[in-house]
């Protein structure tokens, strides 16, 4: 019973894990600069409001906290994401001859863009509250044991692999800058997107 819940949890893990979104632009700017250690201390700080979140659920805290701060969730989070686009563009077009990489603490922008990303938030408690109550009807509270380590393999492979990537090519200055530059209009995207979902209701992403 035990390996048919581990596929199921990583099937539908992969929806969330996989997914474009912030997270993902910001890692490949990180790996950059960090490689795939980046990657690595991206998918820690991600974990730390991971599971606190999931345990949360389990305990059934996590859905009255949503519920009332989501709009704040929406419009702290975006602004932080306009922000850190702000910093990696600045970072980019420096004049500096260094190569332009993100300055950002890659474990605290897995903090941040997990803690302030309702999203994120959403779907554990839509989709993987799903499976975490059938893990603690299966196991009990150790089902949250298996359940989570079902899941988050897959963030540390997948965030590892992606900052790993944007680190292995041998890239000009100006590719660097070039590239810098679309990853921080990605991220502003999403934070402008976040922000107008706060304030109105509405995204303006079709994602």
């Amino acid at each position: 019973m035990i390996l048919p819940f581990i596929f199921k949890v990583a099937v539908i893990s992969s929806s969330g894990v996989l997914a474009p979104g912030p997270l993902t632009a910001a890692t490949a700017a990180i790996g950059l600069k960090h490689g795939w250690k980046g990657g690595f201390w991206v998918s820690l700080g991600h974990a730390a409001v991971e599971l606190p979140l999931v345990i949360l659920i389990a305990t059934g805290v996590a859905v009255a906290l949503t519920q009332a701060a989501s709009s704040f969730l929406s419009i702290a989070g975006g602004a932080m994401l306009v922000f850190f686009a702000f910093m990696t563009a600045k970072s980019a077009l420096s004049k500096a001859e260094e190569r332009p990489e993100s300055s950002a603490s890659p474990f605290s922008t897995g903090v941040a863009l997990s803690a302030l990303n309702p999203f994120f938030i959403a779907w554990w408690v839509g989709v993987g509250a799903v499976l975490v109550s059938e893990a603690v009807l299966l196991w009990g509270y150790a089902g949250i044991v298996v359940l989570y380590l079902s899941h988050v393999w897959l963030d540390f492979v997948w965030l590892i692999l992606l900052a790993h990537a944007t680190s292995l090519a041998i890239f000009s200055k100006k590719f660097y800058r070039v590239l810098l530059v679309f990853l921080s209009a990605l991220v502003f995207i999403f934070g402008v997107d976040f922000i107008s979902y706060g304030i109105s209701g509405e995204h303006l992403l079709p994602i």
